[in-house]
């Protein structure tokens, strides 16, 4: 059975930087693609980067730039490195991920097969 599992998450002032992580298990081969999201209260989950099996990356315009997505398929772990921090970037950030031989990077929901329960990220003013 396929597990994402989320962990980085906190409190950051505005202006500082955090990387979260996630780590996969019961996935087989290295065909999946790996995405995150995140959800600020009281607005609809959004799509943030998405990462291949072959590091290919997608990242939406208005974070690319600030935030990077890197993986480890040795530690089947994916990161998430996030700059330049503000408010807005405050909510619960999950992992996502779907096999695709096809090396894709999808930026919606309905493509992703396997969620993690997230991790919250709080930043301060």
């Amino acid at each position: 059975q396929v597990q994402l599992v989320e962990s980085g998450g906190g409190l950051v002032q505005a202006g500082g930087s955090l990387r979260i992580s996630c780590v996969a298990s019961g996935h087989t081969g290295d065909i999946y693609t790996m995405a995150w999201f995140r959800q600020a209260p009281g607005k609809e989950r959004e799509f943030v980067a998405a990462i291949s099996g072959t590091a290919r990356i997608y990242f939406t315009d208005s974070l690319k730039g600030r935030f990077t997505i890197s993986r480890d398929n040795a530690k089947a772990t994916v990161f998430l490195h996030m700059n330049s921090l503000g408010p807005e970037d405050t909510g619960v950030y999950f992992c996502a991920s779907y096999h695709d031989p096809g090396d894709s990077c999808m930026p919606f929901e309905q493509w992703y097969d396997f969620w993690g329960q997230g991790t919250q990220v709080t930043v301060s003013s």
